[in-house]
């Protein structure tokens, strides 16, 4: 458990720090990865106001459990930001889902 919470970490400062370097105030939600109650990053410039879940995952598929699923579609519709599942994609940078994008299996 503790490697994969510190690459998911990791993950989540690499995206936080593109998108300070962007011009975004960005909120790292405290223990993220533990409790489940929020995305990773909340980042707002001006009217562009995002959540992002971070994920690193080396297959080349990415699936969430419906439980998470459900957390950020309620983030979305409750927050009015827009949500998007931030994909770490090794050695092909990152990729952004939004919740709806995902196929239900």
């Amino acid at each position: 458990m503790a490697v994969r919470y510190s690459k998911g970490a990791r993950f989540e400062r690499e995206l936080a720090k593109m998108l300070l370097e962007r011009g975004f105030l960005v909120v790292r939600a405290a223990g993220s990865g533990v409790y489940r109650t929020a995305p990773d990053l909340l980042a707002f410039k001006g009217h562009e106001q995002y959540a992002f879940e971070c994920k690193a995952w080396s297959g080349d598929r990415l699936s969430l459990r419906p439980e998470q699923f459900n957390l950020l579609r309620e983030w979305e519709s409750r927050s009015g930001l827009s949500v998007y599942v931030a994909w770490r994609v090794a050695r092909a940078g990152w990729l952004f889902i939004r919740p709806g994008e995902f196929n239900e299996n």
